[in-house]
């Protein structure tokens, strides 16, 4: 079959409708339904404004407030938390679909390096004996401590153990107060245990590549494989040959003008069809925002490089601790680094980039002081300062 070719600015709309962010973050919300459209949120415990995952369902419609989700969570058991390429929040009614992610999370904790002071079963059974007698716990409720030099990244052997039976599907995250997370056992959370699902391991992959696909509009086999991070290379090169004559080959523009094969789920050029401009709002993307997170899907599509730096020397950082993009419709027009100061009441503006090549008239900064102006809302502070 002739591969299907799609020009770069189609490309760059297709990704953006696909991922909620073609249209005008307006009108009446439904949160679930935004989350089941994107397969999941990712969750990060830095608040430098808003945490990423209150920001980026923010970002789609800005109707939402960060109280939403953990209703969702904690009251309406409609959403569960585990593993995607990060900790995540996910629709519960995927739970079927995610069996296989439970078992391959357990091999792989099983024989990582940094387990290896993981509590014994009978410890664990333990942990999981209070839990059933007191309730939900968060890691607080242990005093075990880390042995041994501390690291960044240590964890104290009950924190280990209460991880483990999380990536198990053993426990789960019940609620959250603070951030900061209380498990519970799995069969008071889930409507069934993962391993109960009864869909077989196939019908769970076919579910996943279809599903990522769907959620791209497009994709190499690579694109497919890191949306969930939930199925192995093999797998997903394995699922496209016995699926061949379903997918669409496509061609795709870059924005440097070189053209790169992929595929398409078979409504691709009724979706190309339909496809409206995106709008002219300007939106200021977390870090974290699906539609950022894959740094090679970004710079293929958008010519925008960037990268997180919050872990990178401050002397080695080319932007800024916590970098904000800046997208204008279907490109991204400059970053910003943002910081709230709750207890002064104001959003403070400590850096700005225009990207290189693009203006900035009034018009468009009238358009970013008015997203300020809606983050600072949000975000429930009084004034916005640049002290840039």
């Amino acid at each position: 079959m002739t591969p299907l070719r799609i020009t770069n600015r189609d490309a760059r709309q297709l990704w953006l409708a696909a991922q909620g962010l073609a249209t005008a973050p307006t009108g009446a919300l439904d949160l679930l339904g935004t989350i089941k459209e994107l397969g999941f949120v990712q969750l990060d415990s830095i608040q430098v404004v808003s945490r990423a995952h209150h920001h980026i369902l923010w970002s789609r419609n800005q109707n939402y407030r960060e109280p939403m989700l953990d209703r969702l969570l904690a009251k309406d058991r409609a959403v569960f938390e585990h593993f995607t390429h990060d900790a995540s929040v996910l629709p519960m009614e995927f739970l079927p679909m995610w069996e296989r992610q439970f078992r391959r999370k357990r091999i792989e904790m099983s024989r990582a390096g940094w387990w290896k002071n993981l509590p014994d079963e009978a410890a664990r059974e333990e942990i999981k004996a209070r839990i059933r007698d007191e309730g939900a716990l968060s890691t607080h409720a242990f005093d075990t401590k880390v042995e041994g030099p501390k690291e960044m990244w240590s964890r104290p052997p009950h924190k280990l153990a209460l991880d483990f039976m999380w990536y198990t599907g053993e426990l789960a995250t019940c609620h959250r107060v603070n951030f900061n997370k209380y498990y519970d056992l799995g069969e008071r959370v889930f409507p069934a245990l993962p391993h109960e699902c009864g869909l077989e391991d196939g019908a769970q992959v076919d579910w996943l590549c279809r599903a990522a696909l769907d959620r791209m509009g497009f994709g190499a086999p690579g694109d497919v494989q890191r949306y969930w991070d939930a199925v192995g290379s093999d797998e997903v090169r394995q699922w496209i040959t016995q699926n061949e004559r379903d997918l669409v080959p496509v061609e795709v523009e870059t924005a440097s003008g070189d053209w790169v094969k992929g595929m398409a789920l078979a409504d691709i050029e009724a979706r190309l069809a339909g496809l409206g401009k995106a709008t002219g709002r300007l939106r200021i993307l977390n870090p974290f925002d699906p539609v950022i997170r894959d740094r090679n899907r970004l710079a293929r599509l958008f010519g925008f490089e960037y990268r997180v730096e919050m872990f990178v020397p401050a002397a080695k950082r080319i932007w800024g601790y916590y970098v904000f993009p800046i997208l204008e419709g279907d490109r991204f027009v400059g970053r910003i680094e943002i910081k709230a100061d709750r207890k002064a009441s104001f959003l403070n503006v400590i850096g700005f980039w225009p990207e290189l090549g693009v203006k900035w008239p009034g018009s468009r900064r009238e358009k970013l002081a008015a997203e300020l102006e809606r983050m600072r809302r949000f975000i429930g502070v009084e004034t916005v300062k640049w002290t840039v």
